[in-house]
Order: C-alpha cells, then structure tokens, then sequence
C-alpha cells in the first residue's frame, strides 16, 4: 500500500484559504495527480486543503472524501517563545527544545508541562486513533511498532491534507517522536510525501518513506517552493523569514 501526503499550497491562514501563488502551485499539482495512480482521494476540512485538492484535481472527476481527522494538528501551547499569547505545538525555537530529552521520547512527548495543559495528549491520540482505524479497514492492524498485513493490498491513498499532521501520522507510523520531523524536516507547499509498506515476511508490515517533500512539480515549472514553514537560512538574511 502506499500513502501519499500533499500539504496545501501557499496559506492564508487567517482566511484559511490560498495565496495566489498557492492557487499556481495547486494548478501546477494537477499534471501531477495521474502519474500518482491514487486509487482513493481524501482531504483536510480546513479551506486551504480543499482548496489545493479542488485546483488539483480539476478536471479528472474525482472527489475526495473529507475526513475531519486529516486537519490540521493546531492546538495552541504556551512555548516558551509565547508565554502569554500560545503558539502551535509544532513549531518550536531549536534553543527551547533541544535540550529536553523527553520530546525526543515516542512514549514522553507529550507529557510536557505545555503539552499536558493543552490537552496534547487526548486530541494525539483522537487523531492517532483515527489514523488506525482507517488502516485497518484498509487490512493493516497495529500491533505494536508495526502492522499486522491481515488483507494487503497495493492500493494507492491520497491525502490533500498539513505539514504538521502529516508529520504526526509519519511519526506514528515509524513509533518515533512527531517533535523530530516537525522540527527538523519540512514538506513546502503542494509538496508530495510518498509512504509505502514494506512486507518482507508473510503478513508483517512496516512502513518506509521513499520521498519526503518532492516539489519536483513545481520546479519544471519554473516556480520556486513557498517558505511557509521555514526560516532563514543566515540570520542576516533579511529578505527571509526569521520568526
């Protein structure tokens, strides 16, 4: 089976909807879309995924369901870095996370303090849950750190959907802390993260990541990936983003 995640194009998150550049990525997404060979579509409730798959999409007839669990993870957590006014839990300074050992910890991620307050936990695992319901009616069962292949299939599964949960749910797959892909890997607008299971013995699945991020898309069109997500590569790097 393989699971492909596409994050939306460039954001207006205070309309939740797309940039105008968004709309040219998702447009530029649409050639994309048959070489993908999804056998089922599925898409993020939030305005600027529906937007991305409506652009996408445009044209093939396909519809993707809508499922409330592909939105975006942004429960807002007191960081050290906004004390008074919150932040999104994924989107922390290197400075104020690195040294704590435990948001390394598949298992102790989510028990820090700002963590716990926020309720990290609950809404984790509501998703997480979710996650694995919808694989196992796929014919993939968790069963520990991995998945029992009790009706494998090479069904293709497409997911119109975040940076921050598709890091979630990638972590999950591979029992690691989401915190490591969060801050440390980065999907840019539109782009498409290929996840397929590996079977090398009889009815044991695991999953592995064979392209994380491609923008391939956009750059035979001549457009640069959006910074959304990112940051300045010097701090003296004016023209890029610094917070």
């Amino acid at each position: 089976m393989k699971l492909i995640f596409i994050r939306h194009g460039d954001p207006i998150y205070e309309t939740d909807s797309l940039t105008e550049q968004g709309i040219r990525e998702a447009k530029l997404l649409a050639p994309r879309i048959p070489t993908l060979g999804g056998d089922e579509f599925y898409v993020s409730p939030l305005g600027r995924a529906q937007e991305t798959a409506k652009y996408a999409l445009e044209g093939t007839g396909i519809v993707p369901k809508t499922l409330w669990w592909l939105e975006e993870f942004s429960t807002v957590v007191y960081r050290p870095d906004k004390p008074e006014t919150g932040g999104i839990a994924w989107d922390w300074r290197p400075e104020d996370w690195t040294g704590i050992d435990d948001l390394y910890n598949v298992d102790r991620w989510y028990k820090l303090p700002v963590f716990e307050q926020a309720g990290i936990e609950e809404k984790h695992r509501a998703v997480i849950e979710c996650f694995d319901a919808f694989l196992e009616q796929h014919g993939y069962v968790r069963e520990g750190r991995m998945y029992k292949a009790v009706a494998p299939t090479n069904d293709t599964l497409v997911f119109f959907c975040h940076f921050g949960l598709q890091a979630l749910l990638t972590a999950h797959l591979f029992s690691i802390s989401p915190m490591i892909l969060w801050q440390g890997y980065i999907a840019a607008p539109t782009a498409v993260t290929t996840i397929v299971t590996e079977e090398r013995t009889e009815g044991n699945a695991a999953f592995r990541c064979i392209s994380f991020g491609d923008t391939s898309h956009l750059y035979v069109a001549g457009e640069k990936p959006g910074w959304s997500g990112r940051f300045c590569e010097c701090f003296a790097n004016e023209n890029e983003r610094h917070d």
